[in-house]
């Protein structure tokens, strides 16, 4: 076997439920009815690569080397981040910023992700903001870039990906270099043995196989972080429209969004009961109000009850109970908003990235007569 299809059918294994995308290389997703738990099991969670998935070796070899912009470069191994710095758990929403691209019309560039490119973890390591401070911040530092073993599968001898956080993000207090998640040691397929988790920050920002942090005067510049990548137009962009890349700035805050997991698509339900929606809503930064949910395509609307989810970062889950009172095809909305008044668009907004694609999310189904 190829080294793409072990890492396929290792896929497979370990995540049975998961739609594998075409794509060199290995990114798949779960369907929605498998999003339902306040924690997303490692089964159903999403996976996302630009490149191939590397060979990292035993954890005992693995070794973070912070330098750049730091009066001490060091290099730390796995144990040596445990016994130093204080371990913290945290839980927070993981999201691709294509999530939903497919939905965009006309098509976008990149994966054609449905909406099962996000899931609700509990993340596990050190303080990033700790592990920096050891090092000695220098004044001149303004970013963080993370530095990973992964290739692109096309060209060998470039990174498939070079993020990294503005330095006030990587000082943060959520912003963690995790070895663990949902109490387990972090699998490979999720970047372990460490990755960057930086809530309410793209996917893109969590820096899987993280084995170099390198403190920056400027913006980093590695790779993905130029052009259009994982960026958004300061101004909007009508499809078709010529465009300058360098109006586009850099996705830091993932937007207010909903998810139904209940009912699914292609529901039924008899005229006369009630029928319960139920799903998550979660926002990046700014955090969660509320959500309403509609039964009729957004005519009328009920507030559902939300229950808080494990601290600020992490997905809450919404319910509500609506009275079906015609027989027909039906239309179910959900619509979530944060505590600053942004709410979720009842269409797309348009951007030629196809990025944080937050429209209400809808589910179609069909009442009966009793």
């Amino acid at each position: 076997m190829t080294p793409a299809s072990t890492e396929l059918a290792r896929l497979r294994a370990l995540k049975p439920g998961l739609h594998v995308h075409d794509d060199p290389a290995l990114n798949a997703e779960p369907p929605i009815a498998l999003l339902g738990e306040a924690i997303t099991p490692a089964e159903a969670f999403f996976v996302r690569n630009n490149g191939d998935v590397p060979v990292v070796g035993r954890e005992d070899d693995w070794v973070l080397t912070i330098d750049g912009e730091v009066e001490r470069p060091a290099r730390w191994t796995l144990d040596a981040l445990r016994a130093r710095f204080e371990t913290v758990t945290l839980t927070a929403v993981l999201e691709c910023a294509g999530n939903g691209r497919s939905q965009f019309s006309p098509a976008t560039d990149g994966l054609p992700w449905r909406l099962g490119a996000v899931g609700c973890a509990r993340w596990t390591g050190v303080r990033l903001a700790d592990v920096l401070a050891e090092a000695g911040v220098r004044p001149g530092a303004v970013y963080a870039g993370h530095h990973s073993p992964d290739r692109l599968i096309a060209d060998p001898s470039r990174p498939a990906l070079s993020r990294g956080l503005p330095i006030a993000k990587a000082l943060a207090p959520e912003t963690l270099v995790a070895f663990a998640m949902n109490g387990e040691p972090l699998g490979r397929l999720h970047g372990g043995p460490l990755r960057i988790v930086a809530p309410g920050f793209p996917g893109s920002a969590w820096q899987k196989w993280l084995d170099r942090v390198e403190l920056r005067p400027c913006e980093h510049d590695g790779e993905k972080m130029g052009g259009t990548n994982y960026r958004l137009p300061t101004a909007p962009v009508a499809p078709g429209e010529p465009f300058d890349p360098s109006r586009f700035a850099v996705i830091t805050d993932m937007p207010v969004k909903s998810l139904i997991t209940t009912p699914l698509e292609g529901f039924t339900v008899t005229c006369g009961e009630t029928l319960t929606v139920a799903g998550f809503g979660w926002s990046g930064a700014i955090p969660l109000a509320g959500v309403r949910v509609s039964g009729d395509g957004g005519v009328s609307w009920q507030d559902a009850e939300l229950a808080e989810g494990e601290g600020p970062f992490a997905w809450w889950r919404f319910s509500a109970d609506l009275v079906v009172e015609r027989a027909g095809s039906m239309s179910v909305l959900a619509q979530a908003r944060d505590v600053k008044g942004h709410v979720q668009p009842l269409e797309i907004v348009w951007n030629p990235r196809g990025y944080c694609n937050n429209q209400v999310h809808r589910v179609a189904g069909t009442a009966r007569e009793g």
